[in-house]
């Protein structure tokens, strides 16, 4: 029974590393801003390692695959389940830190290929544990496969390959668009909710000061509170998640404070310079948008900018690099989800997301 155990758990343990390795290694810029939100203040405030996330996040993701493989192949077993026992220990404790404070509402487990609950991530991690922990009980009947020299050959190739597609999508952008803003997206299609969607059914509680002392009523007690109860607060807990879009709280403003979300999403030919940050912004990239420009109003484009900075910092920065075009205000983490390359480029036609490339792309625009 223990060989039979043995054999499921490490071919199920290397198969999702590998899985769930490539997935975030496909976006690996995607799983460094996850990173960030753990090592925030409000999480687990290691605020010296946010500059790291993005070096931090790559390592990981090809050590995970790279342990996959290993596993598979019985490739020095006892570094091996070491390492993959150490890994799912860290997060594990990560995924019930983030599921039992409500810190932070998606692992990055899978990227955005499959989103989890915090809850159904810690879940998922003491599945692995456990498994891991049933490889150590039958270590010795992990034997290798292949003879020797295809193993190194086998390892070093992956090695190889995972290096080469995080300096790929680095350099570029995801291979495989996972988000809710991939080409061929109408972005205001996307934020509708549809007459007949189902909606969310909530149990709220109400909670009152009664005699010094705070009592919770629900909306069936509320005709009979007792004499002099003062309202306190209120809490609702989601019994049934009724329809979600796909794109939530996306929404543009002017430097006044204006939505012009609309006006922007209904123009037909609209090219947006997205930026989350301006002032770290890629300055190569930057000096490359007046040209741009100049290409796109010849062709009939609008160009706008897309940043989370602050409206003075942005009008300083336009000055520096001569971009005549204004710069609108937008959710930051709505930016990041939106393109990861900073600055990059997003061609829309009447909110329809028709391409979209790194700034060191910007020779295959199609306009």
């Amino acid at each position: 029974m223990l060989k039979l155990l043995t054999s499921f758990s490490r071919l199920f343990t290397g198969i999702l590393f590998i899985i769930s390795g490539l997935i975030k290694l496909n976006d690996p810029v995607g799983f460094s801003f996850k990173l960030e939100e753990y090592f925030s203040e409000p999480v687990l405030n290691l605020p010296f390692l946010e500059p790291l996330a993005l070096s931090i996040a790559v390592f990981v993701v090809i050590f995970e695959v790279v342990l996959g493989v290993m596993l598979l192949l019985g490739y020095k077993k006892k570094f091996t389940l070491w390492a993959l026992l150490l890994m799912i220990v860290f997060f594990t404790f990560l995924t019930f830190y983030s599921a039992y404070f409500n810190k932070v509402t998606d692992c990055g487990c899978f990227g955005d290929a499959i989103k989890l609950t915090p809850w159904q991530s810690f879940g998922k991690d003491v599945i692995l544990l456990v498994l891991i922990v049933i490889l150590f009980k039958g270590k010795k009947y992990i034997t290798p496969v292949f003879r020797p020299a295809v193993r190194n050959g086998t390892v070093a190739i992956s090695l190889i390959l995972c290096g080469f597609l995080g300096y790929w999508v680095l350099n570029h952008l995801p291979v495989i668009d996972f988000r809710a803003y991939k080409t061929g997206t109408n972005i205001q299609q996307a934020m509708s909710i549809p007459e007949d969607a189902p909606k969310g059914e909530y149990e709220i509680t109400f909670i009152y000061n009664v005699n010094g002392q705070e009592q919770e009523f629900d909306m069936s007690e509320l005709g009979n509170l007792p004499e002099g109860a003062e309202y306190v607060d209120r809490k609702e807990k989601l019994i049934k998640e009724g329809f979600v879009p796909k794109i939530q709280g996306f929404s543009i403003s002017d430097n006044d404070g204006n939505e012009v979300t609309n006006e922007i999403l209904e123009e037909e030919k609209m090219i947006w310079i997205v930026s989350y940050d301006l002032e770290i912004a890629c300055s190569n990239g930057l000096e490359k948008l007046p040209d741009l420009q100049q290409q796109a109003n010849q062709k009939g484009y609008t160009i706008v900018g897309l940043t989370a900075t602050s409206s003075e910092k942005s009008e300083e920065i336009a000055e520096k690099y001569g971009l005549n075009f204004p710069f609108f205000t937008s959710d930051k983490v709505a930016l990041k989800t939106v393109e990861r390359a900073n600055p990059s480029i997003v061609v829309l036609r009447k909110g329809t997301i028709v391409q979209k490339v790194h700034w060191k792309d910007m020779d295959k625009l199609k306009l």
